[in-house]
């Protein structure tokens, strides 16, 4: 879905939870980058791997444990961690979570 510039919705009420699944919702696409939402059901992640992009990673609901490089980081409801272009990251959730991922293409 690639809302106008001036539509707006709640980033929660727009991507659901899926027992025992990752579910994702790409909300935004251009030339730039692409924003997408993730719901996590406890116990779900994405195994290492990396991008050639610079990310944002905000949590809208819930904590995800987030390992950047090999420092692993806990990020709650309501903040952002940076994942730099290139850098090894995977993401599980101990606990459900959701999160908005921003991609900055060059």
């Amino acid at each position: 879905m690639n809302k106008a510039p001036t539509d707006h919705f709640s980033l929660n009420k727009n991507i659901n939870y899926q027992e025992g699944s990752v579910v994702s919702k790409e909300v935004f696409k251009n030339k730039s980058g692409t924003v997408t939402l993730f719901a996590f059901a406890q116990g779900q992640g994405l195994s290492e791997h990396k991008t050639p992009f610079e990310a944002l990673v905000y949590i809208i609901d819930g904590e995800a444990e987030i390992t950047i490089s090999g420092t692993k980081n806990l990020v709650k409801a309501g903040e952002m961690i940076r994942m730099p272009a290139g850098s090894l990251h995977a993401l599980k959730a101990n606990k459900q979570f959701k999160m908005m991922l921003t991609m900055l293409k060059d």
